[in-house]
């Protein structure tokens, strides 16, 4: 083993806690997730207090809230000057940092290597996004290249597949739904057509003539579901790899997701539960517990510190953030 842990960090994008069957969903959205989590200690009331994504990942990666990161919106492109953020912690600590996926965000600085990949819309002749499987033809030759050298490294993993457009390829895109999407006596979707300015965004990718709130959120479940699958494929690399003891592998979310609820549709808006309540996961095989589930409150605020006391790594960090 490394003198230091490795660290895998899966940052997932517009993850909700409650359409993840880890966490009780009835659809099984996340069985690869779940077999893996359970291997290690998973909270159960994980908060992102500050939302959309740049002020969600600053807290994140900080130990800092919003009044510790003046970073409150999502265009924001820096924080606020003195604060580290956890790749830069480590890479001070010996650390080789790679980042896939999230570079020019306020939160993703300070990593020695950046990577991206195709992650937004749809991106193949069937017309679908096949986010995750693009993040995995860049994410498993850094993963071997990393476990090449000799020093400890930390491989963050920013997974885009939950966010809108909801377009996971088969047989994702109908694993969910066999009712009918396009009748014309359904009239709940024209509420979300006329919810401006987003209700044009979320038509834009909608199939025309879509009646049925029920078919867009199975396109979520489905979207979760195929980024599960792909996630397996990168846990196998590691198993396969030896790495499995020599690494900390979280899975968290910046937010949760908004889907047909509180009059805020198929996006991440408001303060209510389904955006605010995210998933959080840490696993390190053979040296936390496995099978515990913590059910005290934290805050995103909470992940560096706790990480950061796993891995016996001190850092003067702000009181109010725990571990």
């Amino acid at each position: 083993m490394a003198k230091k842990p490795n660290l895998l960090f899966f940052g997932i994008d517009s993850l909700r806690r409650n359409h993840m069957s880890h966490y009780g969903y009835g659809r099984l959205t996340t069985p690869h997730i779940t077999k893996y989590a359970e291997g290690g200690i998973t909270f159960d009331n994980c908060f992102s207090a500050h939302i959309p994504t740049t002020p969600g990942y600053s807290n994140m990666l900080t130990g800092r809230d919003c009044f510790g990161t003046d970073v409150v919106a999502l265009g924001q492109k820096a924080i606020i000057d003195g604060v580290p953020v956890l790749a830069e912690i480590l890479r001070d600590n010996g650390y080789n940092t790679t980042c896939v996926g999230f570079q020019g965000n306020a939160g993703g600085r300070g990593y020695d290597t950046y990577l991206s990949f195709p992650g937004w819309g749809p991106d193949h002749d069937d017309g679908r996004a096949h986010k995750a499987e693009n993040l995995n033809a860049v994410a498993i030759p850094e993963l071997e290249r990393l476990a090449k050298e000799d020093k400890p490294f930390m491989l963050f993993l920013r997974h885009m597949d939950p966010h809108s457009p909801y377009l996971a390829p088969a047989p994702f895109d109908n694993m969910f739904f066999q009712g009918d999407a396009f009748d014309p006596n359904d009239k709940r979707m024209q509420k979300v057509y006329d919810f401006k300015p987003f209700g044009d965004y979320i038509k834009s990718w909608v199939p025309e003539g879509c009646t049925n709130p029920d078919y867009v959120i199975a396109q979520y479940d489905g979207a979760v579901a195929y980024m599960d699958s792909c996630i397996q494929q990168i846990l196998t690399k590691l198993h396969d790899l030896n790495l499995e003891e020599d690494t900390i592998v979280i899975f968290v979310s910046d937010h949760g997701e908004t889907l047909y609820d509180h009059d805020c549709y198929f996006d991440h808006h408001g303060m209510y539960d389904p955006t605010l309540v995210v998933p959080f996961a840490v696993v390190w095989k053979n040296h936390l517990p496995a099978g515990v589930r913590i059910k005290d409150y934290m805050q995103l605020k909470d992940v560096t510190p706790t990480l950061l006391e796993i891995m016996g790594i001190k850092v003067d960090l702000p009181s109010k953030a725990a571990a």
